[in-house]
C-alpha cells in the first residue's frame, strides 16, 4: 500500500510543540521589513496582539492600548509585512505568529512569485468564499498556537502623550489649589495667632 501524501508541518512546529519563532531558532534570523511609521518594538507588540486576539481583530488590539495612534490600516500595513504576503483573508481570525508564515514565505522563489515591499503579491483569481473557507481551515490545522501559548500573553499598555500631558496638567491644577488652601489658612493664622505664625517661621528657617 502507498503511503499517504502528508504535508510536512512547518520547521518551527515540532510534535506538540508551539508554532512561534523564538531566538533559539534558526529560523528567527529572519527579519520582516517595517512599514513606514513603525519601530521594530512596534511591530513586535503587534505581532504579539495578533496572536493572543486572532489576525485581523483591530478592535481588540485598539481597545488593548498597547499601540496607541496605530489605525487599521497602519496595521494591517504591517501584517502584510510580518507576513511576507499581501493577501491576510486566509488567516482571518487565527491565532498564529505571523513571523512562521513571513519565514516561509521568504524561502518561496519562482518565476511567478512578485513581491512589493518584500510582500508576496496575489497574481492569481480572487478565491471563492468556499476555496477561502478552506483555505483558513488548512492554515488553522498548520499554523494555529493553542489557547494554552495565546491567552496569557501581556501586551504593554502605552499611555496616549496627549492624554498623560492632560493628566499632569490635572495633577498641578489640584496641587495649585492645596497651595492656595495652605496659605489661605497661614493668612489666618497669622491674624488670629501671630505669635504662633512667627514661631512656626523661625522653626522652619532653622530645619532648612
Amino acid at each position: 500500500m502507498a503511503a499517504a501524501n502528508v504535508e510536512n508541518k512547518p520547521r518551527s512546529m515540532t510534535a506538540g510543540a508551539r508554532n512561534v519563532l523564538r531566538s533559539n531558532d534558526s529560523a528567527s534570523l529572519w527579519n520582516c521589513t517595517l512599514s513606514p511609521g513603525w519601530t521594530q518594538d512596534e511591530s513586535e507588540i503587534l505581532r504579539k496582539a495578533l496572536m493572543k486576539f486572532g489576525i485581523g481583530n483591530w478592535a481588540k488590539i485598539i481597545d488593548s492600548g498597547c499601540l496607541p495612534g496605530k489605525t487599521n490600516a497602519q496595521m494591517n500595513l504591517q501584517l502584510q509585512r510580518l507576513l511576507g504576503q499581501q493577501s491576510t483573508a486566509e488567516f482571518a481570525s487565527l491565532h498564529i505568529d505571523p513571523k512562521v508564515i513571513g519565514e516561509r514565505n521568504s524561502k518561496i522563489q519562482g518565476p511567478d512569485i512578485k513581491r512589493k515591499n518584500n510582500c508576496i503579491v496575489n497574481t492569481g483569481g480572487k478565491l471563492s468564499r468556499e476555496e477561502l473557507r478552506q483555505r483558513v481551515l488548512k492554515n488553522k490545522e498548520m499554523y494555529e498556537l493553542p489557547e494554552s501559548d495565546w491567552k496569557d500573553i501581556e501586551l504593554p499598555k502605552t499611555e496616549d502623550p496627549v492624554l498623560l500631558l492632560e493628566a499632569k496638567k490635572e495633577e498641578l491644577r489640584h496641587l495649585k489649589q492645596q497651595l492656595e488652601k495652605v496659605q489661605a489658612r497661614i493668612s489666618q493664622m497669622r491674624k488670629v495667632q501671630p505669635a504662633r505664625v512667627e514661631k512656626l517661621q523661625e522653626a522652619v528657617k532653622n530645619e532648612a
